[in-house]
């Protein structure tokens, strides 16, 4: 399921943030999930420590990646994207809506 990959925008599909855009920062493909940019949020306590004051942060979870979709940056449309090969043998992905290249 490595149809992610960093720098990706997508958008939540399911779940308590469905329907926000976000770039994914990191992704687990062992695990099925992906860190999005202000998705996913929650509050983490940290103990205070001689350079770090402690507090309670905010922190990015992961998100499994059944509940993303991707968007193409041409039409900016949540898409499935199909893969392609071009003449020379590289593989692409290419959204089903506009037929363009996702970079």
């Amino acid at each position: 399921m490595a149809f992610l990959k960093k720098k990706d925008k997508v958008v939540v599909i399911a779940g308590k943030d469905k329907s926000k855009r976000g770039e994914v920062l990191r992704t687990m493909p062992e695990e099925n999930r992906a860190v999005v940019s202000k998705i996913n949020i929650v509050k983490k306590h940290k103990k205070p420590s001689q350079t770090d004051p402690g507090g309670v942060s905010e922190v990015e979870m992961p998100v499994a990646i059944s509940n993303l979709m991707l968007v193409c940056p041409k039409c900016d449309q949540p898409t499935r994207a199909k893969n392609d090969f071009l003449s020379d043998g590289k593989k692409v992905r290419i959204c089903r809506k506009c037929g363009e290249m996702i970079v």
